[in-house]
């Protein structure tokens, strides 16, 4: 049964705290008629929730009246959320009567009470003493303050008419050479989505570096040119995880190196945004024995579990351009036929059996590579693996109606791509090109 205002005021004992949250919560919509000072005695309750729908509740009513009550509130109650309720309040009366409140609000410890000040002042964002408030938080400490005023503040960004298109000498090709190179030559807003694993440091004979943080440099800037041809908006998904260098020597212990993680505040610097980490998850019996040894000892400090995971770090091109953005570039049709129909993955967990090839040892499996596009590109899209290793992303990009484009340093994988792509069925694909890095400048045109 819901309990009115007029019940509690009548009841001899005083009303519970749940009967009093009751009431506030079944308010539902104000109109103009309400009188908001039956709502006051609320405020000052000693139970939080009930200030907060106390406030909320009187925010409803946009009324400028309740200004001085709501500014009370905010300079005295101890609640960070109340306190945000009431910059909330204060926003929705949209009079000019709260711009100097607002901006003196900017100053707050709390960055979202800060957020809360810089919606309330949006309306407002043309008039000159907001403009310079907003300027002169753009260097916020806190990063999602600067991200939210950069936005408000710069000028709208023109639509990019080519986001969806593919550039005709980008389709399904494969170029022998060097990445960054291979990156030089392509032109900004290419590439839909790029996946791929890089070489491991120093782990196999086909990716030796003098040093680590060479090693991290060369990364660095591969993908940092990755960035430049990204299209707005869209993702980049890094497979690594971090690897074991053996030892020197009998009297000197193996070094494992945490690649994901040391690539990872580069990759923010350069403008990446994080977005999710994926687990890729294999079966025990695929991983290499570390733990062997504590098995037959069980000494503490020696335990090494054995490692059956890799990590999918997913990233998203910078953007004041929310995803929405991205699919409304789609006709109706590129966005029906593209969807995840059936399965899909309910966690950032991925079980997927690794897969072997003769020729090269750390390859793909194609249902990587199919979730991978499946989750975040669409048909007709274009998708990139700088260091393509034997060419599982091609064979998926093909099998799900996407354009590939790859490059391979090593001649010996270059030609293991030729060999796997020639084994499908391509009568009704654009037929796939392999050129060397010299032959792919002669094919670049706008």
């Amino acid at each position: 049964m819901t309990v009115t205002l007029s019940q509690l005021d009548s009841k001899k004992n005083e009303p519970t705290d749940k009967e009093i949250k009751s009431f506030l919560n079944g308010i539902g919509r104000i109109d103009s008629n309400f009188d908001g000072n039956i709502l006051k005695p609320y405020l000052h309750h000693n139970n939080k929730d009930i200030r907060l729908l106390a406030i909320k509740n009187i925010g409803k009513m946009k009324n400028i009246g309740y200004l001085n009550t709501a500014k009370s509130i905010y300079d005295k109650d101890p609640s960070s959320t109340v306190r945000r309720e009431c910059v909330s309040t204060i926003g929705r009366m949209k009079s000019e009567e709260i711009i100097p409140i607002l901006i003196k609000i900017l100053d707050d410890n709390d960055p979202k009470i800060v957020l809360q000040a810089i919606r309330g002042l949006l309306p407002f964002k043309n008039r000159e003493i907001v403009k310079i408030a907003l300027e002169n938080i753009k260097n916020h400490p806190n990063e999602i303050i600067q991200e939210v005023v950069n936005i408000e503040t710069s000028p709208p960004k023109r639509t990019n008419k080519n986001h969806v298109e593919v550039r005709d000498f980008l389709q399904n090709v494969v170029v022998n050479g060097d990445v960054r190179e291979v990156l030089k030559l392509i032109p900004e807003d290419s590439i839909h989505l790029s996946f791929t694993s890089p070489p491991y440091y120093n782990a196999r004979d086909y990716s030796i570096y003098k040093s680590y943080q060479k090693y991290l440099n060369f990364l660095s800037e591969v993908f940092k040119d990755l960035y430049r041809v990204t299209k707005e908006g869209r993702f980049f998904i890094l497979n690594t995880s971090p690897v074991i260098v053996p030892r020197a020597g009998r009297k000197y212990s193996s070094k494992r190196y945490g690649i994901p993680f040391d690539i990872h505040s580069r990759l923010v610097d350069m403008g990446w945004e994080f977005v999710d980490d994926i687990i890729w998850l294999k079966p025990e019996g695929s991983a290499k024995n570390r733990i062997g040894g504590f098995v037959q000892h069980r000494k503490p400090l020696a335990y090494k579990p054995n490692i059956v995971t890799e990590y999918l770090m997913v990233y998203r091109k910078n953007t004041g351009r929310l995803i929405d953005w991205n699919i409304k570039q789609y006709d109706k049709e590129s966005v029906e036929s593209s969807r995840i129909l059936g399965e899909y993955d309910h966690t950032n967990v991925w079980e997927i059996n690794p897969d072997y090839d003769d020729v090269h040892p750390a390859i793909f499996p194609e249902e990587l590579c199919d979730k991978v596009i499946k989750y975040y590109s669409y048909k007709k899209d274009l998708v990139f693996d700088p260091f393509s290793g034997s060419g599982t992303l091609a064979k998926s990009a093909l099998k799900l109606g996407r354009y590939f484009f790859l490059s391979e340093i090593q001649e010996k994988y270059f030609n293991r791509i030729k060999e796997r792509l020639k084994e499908l069925p391509l009568d009704k694909i654009k037929k796939p090109k392999f050129v060397d890095l010299n032959q792919f400048k002669g094919e670049i045109h706008d």
